[in-house]
């Protein structure tokens, strides 16, 4: 078997889409899997939708989920350079010989033309693709439009006979009808090439062994076996990938919720848990397991166990999953993380690792430490609706004055005093259960959920503590 390589092949136009880094990830599983190359390249032909700072985006995004490619920008080797916009010389060299050929021809149509075409195809309820209006015009005439400066495009000369076979890894063979595959414009009137054409010489030139990508580029597949039979270059292996699904099952769009890989970084998911997340959009072991480290999707991951069906992205699950990944955390490596987002949220206290070890398993994600640590940087309690309730009961009076009491006869508050002086408080109240509980958490907390309560005692300490007793007190009147 001849060596597997792959590539992740993203446009520099904005964000980094999920459904982007769960192709990379894919390729990546792939090749580890197979002991092959992970190869990134940067299809920046497109000049139009090239946004600046793109590139770094997606580079931040592939360091953070530590997909570390083996071929690419910063990584040259000898299928180098691995962006698109500094390979023209090759495009030029490669289009030159289908056109002596007579596999592609120039077309000098204009944009009013090709508008009222595709208006008219429409209206008569036909495919909507190029007429062939160009397609025979003389060599020579071609030739000499180009010379005196006439714009013009450079489009394939598809075979309109026959049909088109994708042995898909997924979803089998699939068949295109010649006659309905569009004459794709190969080179653009700016000289740059489409899509289609560089994707097809960078991957036989870059020996690419498998093309795995979303499902939205299958039909565009046959274009591209095309081009490769013109060449006469082997075809790689195709996998197209189930589409990302909003819980409605429409296309995930930025309208029902996040898509953008930067956006769950900023909101302090951990990048194991967004791995495992996308990972089973589309795959699985065959089993029920749902937590892998990427040792074991490494071992696991194979192509065939990927399903056509479109894969639902459910935000509940990644936030258990993030949630899961937070609590397994060795106490070093989460106050390492939750250390520099206590920095972004200008948080500091002298009490600060005691502090995030006590939220740690109340958080979704990091940035959850804001609201699970307030309680811990305010001297007086913010009672909510429910913790008001439980002040209010009618032996929760006594329960505060008793606790105040027999606070006296300690000098300072640990977890094993905390202890003994509420059994002395039940045993003196009578009050236990959650009677007893609840509204001490809410008169020290404000909140009838959130850390173990001796810890939040241990942490307030022992004048905290009264004055906050005293605030119940106080507001019960």
């Amino acid at each position: 078997m001849s060596e597997i390589r792959v590539r992740f092949a993203p446009s520099p136009t904005g964000y980094v889409h999920v459904g982007s880094l769960r192709t990379a990830l894919y390729n990546y599983l792939f090749a580890r899997h197979n002991h092959g190359k992970f190869i990134l390249r940067i299809e920046d032909t497109d000049q139009t939708r090239y946004v600046e700072g793109a590139v770094e985006n997606l580079l931040n995004a592939l360091k953070w989920a530590n997909m570390d490619y083996d071929e690419g920008p910063g990584k040259d080797s000898d299928d180098g350079p691995f962006y698109q916009s500094q390979r023209l010389d090759i495009y030029n060299s490669y289009i030159k010989k289908i056109i002596d050929e007579q596999k592609a021809y120039p077309c000098f149509c204009s944009e009013d033309r090709l508008k009222k075409m595709r208006e008219e195809q429409t209206a008569a309820n036909m495919p909507v693709m190029y007429d062939g209006f160009c397609r025979n015009i003389p060599v020579n005439e071609a030739r000499k439009r180009i010379e005196q400066g006439d714009k013009h495009v450079i489009r394939m000369k598809t075979p309109k006979n026959g049909i088109t076979k994708v042995n898909d890894i997924i979803r089998g063979e699939v068949e295109f009808r010649n006659e309905l595959i569009d004459d794709q414009v190969l080179i653009k009137s700016d000289g740059f090439p489409t899509y289609h054409f560089a994707n097809v010489v960078d991957d036989h030139l870059m020996k690419i062994s498998h093309v795995i990508r979303g499902e939205e580029w299958l039909p565009s597949t046959s274009k591209h076996i095309i081009l490769y039979d013109f060449f006469g270059w082997q075809i790689p292996q195709y996998a197209h990938l189930p589409l990302l699904l909003n819980p409605d099952r429409s296309k995930l769009s930025k309208r029902q919720g996040d898509v953008a890989v930067e956006d769950y970084i900023e909101k302090g998911y951990l990048p194991e848990a967004m791995i495992n997340f996308i990972a089973l959009l589309g795959w699985n072991r065959g089993d029920d397991q749902e937590l892998f480290t990427i040792e074991e999707l490494i071992n696991d991951f194979t192509l065939e166990r990927i399903n056509k069906a479109g894969a639902v992205f459910n935000i509940e699950k990644l936030q258990w999953m993030n949630s899961q990944y937070i609590k397994s955390m060795d106490n070093d490596s989460y106050l390492s993380v939750a250390r520099e987002w206590l920095k972004k949220l200008e948080i500091q206290d002298e009490n600060e690792a005691d502090i995030l070890i006590a939220v740690k398993d109340r958080l979704t994600t990091f940035k959850d430490l804001r609201k699970e640590t307030t309680i811990f940087f305010r001297e007086m309690a913010d009672y909510s609706n429910e913790a008001k309730e439980w002040i209010l009961k009618s032996e929760s009076k006594v329960v505060f004055k008793v606790m105040l009491k027999e606070m006296g006869h300690y000098s300072q508050l640990t977890l094993e005093i905390f202890k003994q002086l509420m059994q002395d408080v039940q045993k003196t109240t009578q009050v236990k259960g959650k009677n007893l509980w609840m509204p001490v958490r809410a008169a020290l907390t404000g909140e009838l959920a959130g850390p173990e309560l001796p810890m939040v005692i241990d942490i307030f300490g022992k004048n905290k503590v009264e004055k906050l007793l005293k605030q119940a007190i106080e507001y019960r009147g």
